[in-house]
């Protein structure tokens, strides 16, 4: 009955709009005086905050978003855009082409999916449009590319993952290296169909001489590299993760100042978002931890996990379930909110079912990522008609397609987990 009382009481400051963090902390904090009193409660409240926020495996947070802030800052995206589409602007849909292997590379060192969205949406979509592009699909593929940036690694919501799951953070970020390609790959596949389906959507291509392509790859060679750098060290076992972001954040702001754009404005403005940053995700899992020691008292996850295995069905089958629970919560939630909430009570069960814990963050941030792009929350969405000026049902439309393209791909590793699992079990260390 106690955790009915809580889930309700945090639903009902979330609707409220008390920041998540907070709101996880409070009703955590009432279930624990509801369990077991106030020396509980104070109990707790003297351990939970240091020992929530003091781990070591914390630092690449802070440090990952402070990377993403320098890129941003850098305006490195036109560039991408425009080497990108030098390269397969031959191609009828050349440009959307472009725009989702810019936003996959720029994924690769922003780490935030609204951030990716905003300066993809401001790069592209109107030069789409400009070209003769369907607003629909321009603006709706510019809203789902933005999500890549929640597996391409470094992705900060992965790193949040294997903090909560306890895994390797080296390991779970490397594993969401394929999956982005692949996703990538079947935006670009979706794109493809609808333009032969209806060749108005998109204008002829246009080509380009070698001398131009080669020049390009100064443009696109220091995200590449910097992407390299992070991922690279980590895969190979040279850094750890938080050496990685370290370098990464360097090689951030390296790129800042070569781009001459190393102003103090922005240099305080890039250290101020990190802070706000990293503040809410911390708090969020100080919230989390407070609430996970009210699951534990009351026995709630082995009591899930024994109901659930008397049950007479397949593993698939509860697989399946929860894919469609995390898609329906990601509606309603943000993408951390979504993982503090569910993995301390639902990683136990998919374990006991068989299930690797990498695979199952991956397929379940690629799956909370669809809330991003889809009603009412829609935050890439709603960012992307801003930006093109555009109206959201609009984009909501346009995203459909690519949406399904996305459901498509997480059935697949649903199917077939090994695909996910095969780059960190190839991992030189962890």
């Amino acid at each position: 009955m106690s955790v009915l009382v809580v889930l309700v009481v945090m639903l009902l400051l979330l609707l409220i709009r008390v920041p998540v963090g907070f709101a996880i902390a409070i009703a955590g904090t009432f279930g624990l005086y509801l369990d077991g009193g106030l020396s509980v409660v104070v109990g707790v409240l003297q351990s939970a905050p240091a020992a929530a926020v003091s781990s070591y495996s914390l630092s690449p947070i802070p440090l990952f978003i402070l990377m993403a802030q320098f890129v941003v800052a850098s305006g490195v995206m036109d560039d991408l855009f425009r080497a990108t589409q030098v390269w397969v602007g031959r191609i009828r849909g050349g440009a959307g082409i472009a725009a989702t292997g810019a936003g996959a590379m720029f994924a690769a060192v922003s780490g935030s999916s609204t951030a990716a969205a905003a300066t993809l949406a401001h790069t592209s979509t109107t030069k789409m449009i400009d070209a003769g592009y369907s607003t629909r699909i321009s603006t709706g593929l510019v809203a789902v590319v933005g999500t890549l940036a929640a597996m391409v690694p470094p992705s900060i919501i992965l790193v949040f993952y294997a903090i909560l799951a306890e895994q390797s953070v080296g390991k779970v970020l490397v594993a969401g290296f394929l999956p982005g390609a692949l996703v990538t790959l079947a935006l670009i596949a979706t794109l493809m169909v609808l333009i032969k389906v209806n060749p108005s959507a998109a204008p002829p291509g246009q080509r380009h001489a070698w001398r131009d392509k080669l020049r390009s790859l100064t443009s696109a060679g220091p995200v590449l590299a910097l992407f390299a750098l992070v991922t690279g060290t980590v895969y190979f076992g040279v850094a750890t993760p938080t050496e990685a972001a370290a370098l990464g954040a360097v090689g951030g702001f390296a790129l800042l100042v070569a781009r001459k754009r190393a102003t103090w404005a922005a240099i305080k403005h890039a250290i101020t978002e990190t802070i706000s940053s990293s503040v809410m995700i911390l708090m969020i899992i100080l919230g989390a931890h407070i609430l996970g020691y009210f699951i534990t008292s009351t026995r709630v996850t082995p009591t899930v996990v024994d109901w659930v295995a008397s049950l007479d069905v397949a593993p698939i089958v509860i697989i399946v379930f929860l894919a469609l629970c995390y898609v329906l919560l990601g509606f309603f939630l943000d993408q951390i909110a979504i993982l503090a909430l569910t993995v301390p009570v639902v990683l136990p069960l998919v374990t006991e079912l068989g299930y690797d814990p990498i695979w199952f963050g991956v397929l379940i941030v690629l799956l909370a990522e669809i809330g991003l792009v889809s009603p009412p929350l829609g935050l890439n969405v709603f960012v992307v008609a801003r930006t093109a000026g555009r109206p959201a049902a609009e984009v909501f439309w346009g995203a459909l397609p690519f949406v399904l393209a996305v459901v498509a791909v997480a059935a697949l590793f649903i199917a077939f987990p090994e695909i996910v699992l095969w780059i960190p079990d190839t991992m030189t260390a962890e």
